[in-house]
């Protein structure tokens, strides 16, 4: 299809943003989905409780105020006459639309319903009154300040075109599974008519992205089965020796998971596993143990790390355990001096170092291996697909060991990992302390600072999490430089208070994060860009702001920040919502029964609702909510590869499209 500045509507300065955020084509724009739905309907005030979302319309009757705070931050508050109520509205940070709220003016307003105060705070106002009927309004992710209203104007001088899309799903499981077409799913979902066809638009899509998914990993599983790589030649014997010489001791977990890596690196067929594990289980130990079987097979090794500082923490872990070894093992980052990132390159080539531990630094393309035997990736989701696939490039078809501190039930992961086989740890080493859990309202907030002040007079160091950055005109909730200057004044006196937040370089980062490390910080409020981090023994408590807003898998890998030390160690939840839900973090700390009690909790959402979004991104489907649609693909894909219809190229837009989306493999 055409370019998307072909498209009426479109100029150059829109075009080029779009084509910078990935929208190129036009095809692009119709597959650009909404996030979520709201029906704009009007609302029964007198149904509604405190705090419910409120939709209605009326006249202004009081030229609009407005109140300056915090530099930059403003409210507007007027008076609204609704024919029934006469309603108190405030909004936030749309001080330039005084000039048009005019006595007299008919709008309608979105928002949270203070029932007891008969306020309304906005969160959007529209000039026009509701309509008669129902409208269900698609909403879609901005990019670079392009609103939901101007991609649906755009949408609507292409929609015609949806006709044109490649349909990717054989005819037989249109049918099977009464799907409707392509085109009708594609105009239904970004001009929704009823919730019933929208509800077939969204089938036949989540199906779609799902089956493609599918498609791909079984794709990739049947051709790495025919993959022939290195067999590793191992003395066993000598490992056997390595694990006992270890100053602790391995949990049955970690013996099977060396196990099965060791068998995975004797045979002759490359090795893709995933090894995951909770923080804390002993994953990075069994890491060693496989670059150790390599070195012993006579083979260099390498481990990428997401972060300089996490590379940093690895080189010096593994250092400490190898040091009564002859292995060399070598740190590339990209912060090193150039003289220093030279030397190390040239020990890489000529096979000088045996381990290799970096970043995005180990897939550079001057990089080049002496003989590169396994390749081990920490925090396997945080890197592309790509990223890794380049590293695994830089040998003759290496082993290859994903770690992931995120545990998901074993089904889920067969599913998502269909091309790789999966090792758990589930249970922890033996000594280690259990993190304690308690869930505090916000009424309790003087005996959670209180608490602070305890572990702070001990020496040790706090993470506090806010979910948001700045203030938010959508959701009242903690931010981070809010947190930051109430706990100042609490606790400022007695610590040092520092701030992290995803909108900050990685530079940034990473000197506050090293200044943490090193108790320059006592008290870093952070956003989750903490999840997965560096070991700061020294921190023995966390405290969550607004627990409600994660799942129980999110939270479970925020307490793993802490528990780190010998000391025992706090994870405070704070929330007036959900107490049930989050009782279950007081009652556990396994994480894969976490995961299971998540998945069941949030298997399953409604479309009208904030999409959940999953550790694999899609446009529209969720790994969790959708998991019934995603068993049923997992099995018709597998159905098709294996098909002579596939074969013999009957489906060649669907061959096409998974042949050259997996040929990096």
């Amino acid at each position: 299809m055409n370019s998307v500045d072909t498209v009426k509507g479109i100029g150059p300065k829109t075009a080029n943003i779009l084509i910078k955020s990935g929208i190129k084509t036009i095809s692009d724009l119709l597959t650009y989905y909404p996030y979520r739905f709201e029906v704009i309907a009007k609302s029964n005030i007198k149904e509604l409780n405190e705090e419910d979302r409120i939709v209605i319309d009326g006249v202004i009757e009081t030229i609009p105020s407005i109140f300056f705070f915090n530099k930059k931050m403003n409210k507007m508050t007027f008076r609204l006459n609704t024919g029934e109520y006469l309603l108190n509205v405030s909004i936030y940070n749309r001080a330039f639309l005084k000039s048009k709220l005019l006595i007299g003016t008919k709008i309608t307003v979105i928002g949270k319903y203070n029932k007891k105060n008969n306020q309304l705070v906005a969160t959007d106002i529209r000039f026009s009154l509701l309509p008669k009927e129902p409208k269900i309004e698609p909403i879609y992710h901005s990019i670079a300040g392009i609103t939901s209203n101007q991609f649906n104007q755009y949408l609507g001088n292409i929609i015609a075109k949806a006709n044109e899309l490649p349909v990717y799903i054989p005819d037989y499981l249109i049918t099977r599974y009464k799907l409707i077409d392509k085109a009708s799913s594609v105009q239904e979902i970004h001009f929704p008519t009823t919730k019933e066809k929208l509800n077939k638009a969204l089938n036949y899509l989540k199906y779609e992205e799902l089956f493609l998914f599918m498609m791909k990993m079984n794709y990739l599983k049947m051709n790495r089965e025919e993959l022939l790589g290195i067999e590793h030649k191992i003395d066993y014997s000598k490992v056997d020796k390595f694990i006992s010489q270890l100053p602790f001791k391995l949990t049955e977990d970690q013996l099977k998971s060396v196990k099965a890596i060791y068998n995975d690196m004797s045979s002759n067929r490359v090795m893709k596993r995933l090894l995951q594990g909770d923080v804390g289980s002993g994953k990075t130990v069994v890491a060693i143990i496989a670059l150790y079987m390599n070195y012993l097979s006579g083979m260099q090794g390498a481990l990428m790390a997401p972060t300089e500082v996490l590379a940093q923490q690895h080189y010096n872990n593994i250092t400490k355990i190898l040091k009564n070894t002859d292995i060399k093992v070598s740190l590339l980052t990209g912060k090193m001096k150039i003289s220093e990132q030279k030397k190390v390159k040239e020990e890489i080539q000529k096979g000088l170092a045996n381990i290799i531990i970096g970043t995005h630094s180990l897939i550079n393309n001057e990089l080049k291996y002496h003989n590169l035997g396994i390749v081990i990736t920490d925090e396997q989701q945080r890197f592309g697909v790509n990223q890794r696939v380049l590293l695994s490039k830089k040998g003759e078809y290496p082993d290859i060991l994903y770690l992931s501190a995120t545990p998901i039930p074993r089904t889920f992961a067969i599913t998502i990992y269909g091309d790789m086989d999966i090792s758990s740890i589930h249970t922890m080493p033996s000594g280690r302390k259990e993190i304690i859990t308690t869930l505090y309202n916000n009424n309790d907030i003087k005996e959670v600072l209180d608490g602070m002040q305890r572990e702070l007079r001990k020496g040790h160091q706090i993470y506090v999490i806010a979910p948001l950055i700045e203030e938010s005109d959508k959701i009242e909730l903690e931010n981070v430089e809010t947190l930051k200057s109430k706990i100042e004044r609490a606790l400022g006196k007695i610590s040092k208070v520092e701030m992290l937040h995803g909108k900050m370089s990685s530079e940034e980062k990473e000197a506050i994060m090293n200044d943490f490390k090193e108790n320059k910080i006592q008290i870093l409020i952070s956003t989750t860009v903490i999840e997965v981090g560096i070991d700061v023994p020294n921190a023995t408590m966390i405290v969550i702001f607004d627990s409600y807003r994660f799942g129980l898998s999110q939270l479970h890998q925020l307490r793993g920040r802490v528990g780190r030390g010998d000391s025992q160690s706090y994870c405070i939840l704070i929330s007036d919502r959900e107490a049930e839900r989050l009782s279950v973090m007081t009652q556990t700390t396994d994480g894969f029964k976490i995961s299971e009690e998540d998945f069941r909790l949030r298997g399953s959402g409604d479309i009208f609702g904030t999409r959940q979004s999953g550790e694999i991104k899609f446009k529209l489907a969720d790994m969790k909510r959708d998991f019934t649609i995603l068993l049923r693909a997992k099995e018709d894909s597998q159905e098709v590869l294996n098909s002579d219809e596939y074969k013999n190229g009957k489906y060649f837009l669907l061959r096409d499209l998974i042949e050259k989306s997996t040929h990096l493999e």
